[in-house]
């Protein structure tokens, strides 16, 4: 299985640019939207809409809800999505090429959600 967003959810995950450092997406969905299990590196992601969605990974849940104009850092994880609330979703991510030398976390233990550290 191919773990990459614009692979695995070529309709709501679209590349805008990319280089050999980064990679911005943009991500949109509507309310009732899942996504399947993916993979996101270390990432800055910015929110363009308020929005709530469960994300779950290995066996673990959390909800999360997020206004818009919000800046977020997002741990490298494997999870999938499901858009709870009543707003479409629009976000950018900015996903990082180079992984953290000190982390050593695997994505699949890494916190999971965005968080503001």
């Amino acid at each position: 299985m191919n773990l990459d967003p614009t692979v695995s959810n070529p309709d709501l995950y679209n590349l805008i640019f990319e280089n050999d450092r980064i990679r911005v997406l943009e991500y949109k969905d509507r309310p009732g939207d899942s996504t399947t299990p993916h993979l996101h590196p270390d990432s800055v992601m910015y929110t363009l809409s308020s929005f709530k969605r469960r994300l779950a990974s290995g066996g673990r849940e959390v909800d999360v809800a997020i206004d818009a104009g919000s800046v977020r850092w997002l741990d490298a994880q494997n999870h999938s999505g499901l858009n709870i609330g009543d707003t479409d979703t629009h976000v950018i991510f900015v996903e990082l090429k180079e992984p953290d030398p000190a982390n050593g976390a695997a994505p699949d233990s890494a916190p999971l959600g965005p968080s503001t550290a």
